[in-house]
């Protein structure tokens, strides 16, 4: 509680007592004080604040009297929560007005980037109260192993792990990870790699970054698909980047003279965010040839990689690539917990060097502790028994959507071949934001397609209905409340 005190003992012109007592009703009005836990005892407080304890004492009596404090027997001094309610509420007298000719800083013209102004999905953190969640980047949490993880972290916290991962290990990340990854990630996406070509970061979005503050400049052309993941837009343009918004089709990327200007690409070919459609194998090749003649740069970012239900997927983009021109982006997090944020990147030993030094000038790298726990849980096998749990149970919650989608909002989609959503098209008239919005109202959570637009003339009648977090028995009634709100802006 000492940190709360400022006590000036030679330019301010309050004694000691008036020092204390103002800076204590300064928290007390503040909120900094629990409510339920005793101020420090006059003795404690006036040893920690070099004071003599009559001054504290003297203090906490005035306080009392003005019914700040309250004075429990054998208990101590508490904040007075009546008191405190009356003064928040302004039904007691008002607080001093601030001086408003004190010298303030302007932020806004101190800022030089504002990313508040940038517009993202919405994934409402609130999504577990709403009955019928089509959100999409939540899991259900009946589908997380808890007893393997558990089992995880208790071998994670050993001694010898403890001795492993406490010392801070900013040059390197957890050999047992990087070997679980090398070994039994990237073989199944076609990629091999060699440790020093592998970088764990805080979920996919890290790996953006880096890449980004890596490869972009004001003087850089990135390009990303359009509709897209509009974050690695904003995250470009943080370094100064120009964004060229680039056409998507049934196929994925469009692969044309557009990409002629780019230095450098952002795409999701596995499964194409948001639209869900897969690149195939043949325009894969020809964006690697595109690459090469017009020398720019392919950030793959392996989307919604484990949940595919096809039995011979499309091979990952990076494992075609023989000249260097992909960096590979892969997250643990979508398929063990989003708050995990547990990802990595794959690339060229030069450039993965460069990232890890830029890494440890942000957070050193993500938490030891973390990684060995993800380790052992790959090690042990309990994460490809949880991915073929979640490939059935997201199978059956797919086939379930659809057949919702053709009861109740016949012909708005095409079948995925594997992820966690759907991307759907509504009549040309209904402007998905507001569809949203008043589904909302009703316990509906969807997400518009409006969240993934980057140019402004992209149609407004996409939704994006997501399965991860919505229980199976939910989703037809939920797709059902969904075409009411459809007919009736149709009305």
């Amino acid at each position: 509680m000492s940190a709360l005190f400022h006590l000036d003992r030679e330019n301010s012109a309050a004694t000691l007592q008036q020092q204390i007592r103002e800076q204590l009703v300064n928290a007390i009005l503040g909120g900094y004080l629990p409510l339920d836990e005793p101020l420090p005892s006059s003795r404690g407080l006036a040893k920690s604040l070099n004071v003599a304890r009559n001054t504290i004492v003297l203090v906490y009596d005035e306080l009392a009297a003005d019914g700040y404090l309250i004075s429990k027997e054998r208990s101590g001094y508490y904040v007075d929560p009546d008191f405190l309610a009356k003064k928040l509420s302004g039904s007691d007298q008002a607080a001093p007005a601030a001086d408003e000719s004190a010298d303030k800083v302007d932020w806004h013209s101190k800022l030089k980037v504002l990313p508040s102004t940038q517009k993202n999905p919405s994934l409402a953190h609130a999504w577990q109260s709403y009955p019928f969640p089509f959100v999409y980047g939540q899991l259900d949490s009946k589908l997380f192993p808890i007893d393997n993880w558990r089992k995880c972290w208790r071998d994670a916290v050993s001694v010898q792990a403890i001795r492993d991962w406490t010392s801070d290990r900013y040059d390197s990340d957890d050999p047992l990870l990087i070997e679980q990854i090398q070994k039994r990630i990237l073989p199944n996406r076609g990629i091999q790699a060699d440790p020093e070509e592998i970088l764990i970061t805080v979920g996919s979005q890290q790996a953006i970054y880096l890449l980004a503050q890596l490869l972009l400049d004001k003087s850089s052309c990135f390009g990303i698909e359009d509709p897209g993941y509009v974050s690695a837009a904003h995250i470009a343009a943080v370094f100064g980047a120009k964004v060229a918004s680039l056409e998507v089709d049934e196929h994925g990327l469009m692969v044309d003279d557009r990409l002629n200007c780019c230095d450098a690409l952002y795409i999701t070919p596995s499964y194409q965010c948001p639209t869900t459609v897969t690149m195939p194998l043949e325009r894969r090749r020809a964006l690697l040839n595109k690459a090469k003649e017009e020398d720019f740069i392919v950030i793959e970012d392996d989307y919604e990689m484990e949940m595919n239900y096809d039995t011979n997927p499309t091979p990952a983009l990076k494992s075609l690539d023989c000249n260097d021109r992909v960096l590979y982006i892969g997250s643990l997090s979508k398929t063990l917990a989003p708050g995990l944020r547990m990802g990595f990147m794959v690339g060229p030993k030069t450039l993965i060097q460069e990232a890890r030094n830029l890494r440890q000038l942000m957070v050193r790298h993500p938490p030891l502790n973390n990684q060995r726990a993800v380790a052992l849980f790959l090690a042990q096998g309990y994460h490809d028994a949880l991915l073929r749990k979640l490939a059935r149970a997201f199978q059956q919650r797919s086939e379930i959507m659809a057949a919702a989608l053709d009861t109740h909002l016949p012909g708005s989609y095409t079948q995925p071949s594997g992820g966690s959503s759907f991307w759907c098209k509504l009549p040309e008239h209904i402007d998905a934001a507001e569809l949203k919005r008043k589904a909302t109202k009703d316990g509906l959570l969807i997400i518009s397609g409006d969240s993934y637009h980057f140019a402004t003339n992209l149609p407004k009648n996409y939704i994006k209905l997501g399965f991860s977090a919505i229980t199976p028995e939910a989703i037809e009634p939920g797709i059902r409340k969904l075409a009411r709100h459809i007919d009736a802006l149709t009305e």
